[in-house]
């Protein structure tokens, strides 16, 4: 078999977040914090992110809505948000990164 017979399939790229909505996005303490929880890798639910963030469920699903439209977050089975994995640097590591800048969560406010 050549290389003519069997092309390899090229890896699907993911878009990056829109600048414009992700700096927007990260414009407000509560977002930073929620981030920076998310920032773990682990799947949260709206109570556990305005726990951590200081706020209602309700201005907690309000901060999600605009992370998860600039890009920055994305919302799972029943109902649990978290980063997409390919911005995440290293399981445990408190870094984001979005290809337009790279987050250190982990010396975050």
């Amino acid at each position: 078999m050549n290389a003519q017979e069997n092309p390899q399939k090229p890896v699907p790229v993911q878009p990056l977040p829109s600048l414009d909505r992700l700096a927007f996005a990260l414009g407000h303490p509560a977002r930073w914090k929620i981030l920076k929880e998310l920032s773990l890798g682990e799947p949260r639910m709206v109570r556990e992110l305005a726990k951590v963030a200081g706020c209602s469920p309700d201005m907690a699903s309000k901060h999600l809505a605009v992370l998860r439209k600039a890009g920055a977050v994305v919302q799972g089975r029943g109902r649990l948000y978290q980063i997409p994995a390919q911005h995440l640097a290293a399981p445990g590591e408190r870094i984001v990164d979005y290809g337009h800048c790279l987050l250190r969560l982990d010396v975050a406010g």
